[in-house]
């Protein structure tokens, strides 16, 4: 029996290049994310290298729901497009993501035959919800603040519900793939009640 799950999905996926193919690295990627934009469910997707000349690229994408996520990832044009990178990218690890909680669940690396597979392994207990209000609060409030003034100063005389339309549509994202990832993962110790980690270097 198949369940379907009715929250986002997002699929974060390593994969390596050669520094020297880094160009076509990214129109590669480029490709992949106009062939997914033509599937019904899909929410985006993002890309980054570690660092200036890293092989190591980090890939994102996003779906409605499990059910839209598995056609995308099931689909021909899919396969033609990993196809196409024979040779050239190295897939290393991959890992699912659901829901705006998917950011406080502890990392599990997969590797991207067991996703291809869907293997699930066990899911670790996710930290109490008024933690996870916490942190999302100390993401949101100076994101928040400095939008505001901002926005008060720079375009005061915009009506406000463009103004917050503009505030959200900018803050979304930083939201969800530069703050709350990195709060996240600077206060995981407290989120699942381990020790602080400066006293257990001592």
């Amino acid at each position: 029996m198949t369940t379907t799950h009715a929250a986002p999905v997002t699929v974060a996926m390593t994969r390596r290049v050669d520094p020297a193919r880094s160009s076509e690295m990214v129109a590669w990627m480029r490709a992949g994310t106009a062939l997914a934009e033509a599937f019904p469910g899909f929410l985006g997707a993002g890309w980054v290298q570690t660092a200036p000349g890293s092989p190591e690229w980090h890939m994102l994408y996003r779906f409605a729901d499990a059910e839209t996520l598995r056609r995308w990832e099931e689909s021909p044009q899919r396969r033609w497009w990993l196809t196409s990178a024979q040779g050239i990218v190295e897939h290393t690890r991959a890992e699912r993501r659901t829901g705006i909680e998917g950011w406080f669940d502890p990392p599990r690396e997969r590797s991207v035959e067991e996703l291809a597979a869907a293997v699930q392994p066990p899911v670790p207990p996710s930290p109490p919800r008024w933690k996870q209000a916490v942190t999302i609060w100390l993401a949101f409030f100076p994101l928040s603040l400095t939008a505001t003034l901002l926005t008060g100063r720079l375009i005061a005389d915009v009506p406000v519900a463009a103004r917050v339309l503009l505030m959200t549509l900018c803050l979304t994202p930083l939201m969800t793939y530069l703050v709350l990832p990195r709060i996240t993962r600077a206060l995981h110790w407290w989120l699942h009640g381990q020790p602080m980690p400066w006293r257990t270097r001592r």
